[in-house]
């Protein structure tokens, strides 16, 4: 009872409405960036025909959208893998950033001894060790799941920890003074004060949640869009590698967009600029 009380005082009254993405000001912001993007498309365009640009070395954004109309089927078949490992690694580094997040708060010798591992993690650059996880988790999508996951795993461990650090003394304090203990203190109050920081640390992780899959298939691959920018590279289909970024890109918007309105509405009382 008394947790439930805390936890009520601990999270404010929602006051998300769904106006983040229905109202006025955002579509007005849809519309100006659609505007800037056809602006800056037609530059392009036109730049690359005045100066007789080669479309080996820079092709146009018709030419662009040609080559993605031709390969529609290609493409949206290795991007619905590259997808697949995006989730797969952003739900598996996620849940490990969680877990090491919540160990290091519960315990001052496991938050000393997993330091060092977070920081070796985040230090380590993905793109030194992606040949050695290609060997030891071979060609197939394992490989691409743990480069996502350690990509990941950092910015969730590292935001969650620092939010379930920074929550209210006073909380603290009055929840043991009603004979809270560890476990009921991370379960009333450390987590739900720390959820906005989970939250940003989510935001954070799908933003990069491409960069292991693709490396991974850069690296080693028979499918997929990195392969695929990597098989189109050696064959000087310009074209064709910036189809796959362009796909690419709108695949990790679109998953952006998704994660950032589910956390919006799981965490609603989280501050939103």
């Amino acid at each position: 009872m008394i947790g439930v009380k805390l936890r009520v005082a601990l999270v404010p009254k929602a006051r998300y409405k769904g106006a983040t993405f229905t109202g006025t000001p955002a579509m007005a912001a849809i519309g100006r960036a659609l505007l800037i993007t056809i602006v800056l498309l037609g530059i392009w365009e036109a730049a690359v025909r005045l100066l007789g640009v080669p479309a080996y070395i820079l092709p146009g954004p018709l030419r662009i959208g040609w080559a993605m109309w031709d390969n529609r089927t290609i493409l949206a078949q290795n991007a619905v893998i590259t997808l697949g490992e995006m989730l797969l690694g952003l739900l598996c580094g996620a849940a490990l950033g969680i877990g090491c997040a919540l160990l290091m708060a519960s315990s001052a010798t496991a938050r000393r001894a997993m330091r060092p591992v977070l920081l070796v993690a985040q230090a380590l650059p993905v793109f030194a060790i992606a040949p050695l996880l290609v060997i030891w988790f071979g060609f197939g999508l394992s490989s691409k799941i743990v480069m996502a996951s350690l990509i990941i795993f950092f910015p969730v461990a590292s935001a969650f920890h620092d939010g379930l650090a920074r929550t209210d003394q006073g909380l603290i304090d009055l929840a043991r003074l009603h004979g809270a203990g560890t476990f009921s203190l991370l379960r009333h109050i450390r987590i739900p004060a720390a959820l906005p920081a989970l939250a940003s640390g989510l935001r954070v992780a799908t933003a990069v949640a491409p960069i292991g899959a693709v490396v991974g298939e850069w690296v080693g691959a028979s499918a997929g869009l990195g392969y695929l920018m990597i098989y189109s590279n050696a064959r000087m289909q310009t074209d064709m590698v910036f189809a796959a970024l362009a796909i690419l890109l709108a695949v990790a918007l679109g998953l952006f967009a998704i994660v950032d309105r589910a956390l919006i509405r799981m965490v609603p009382w989280a501050p939103q600029t």
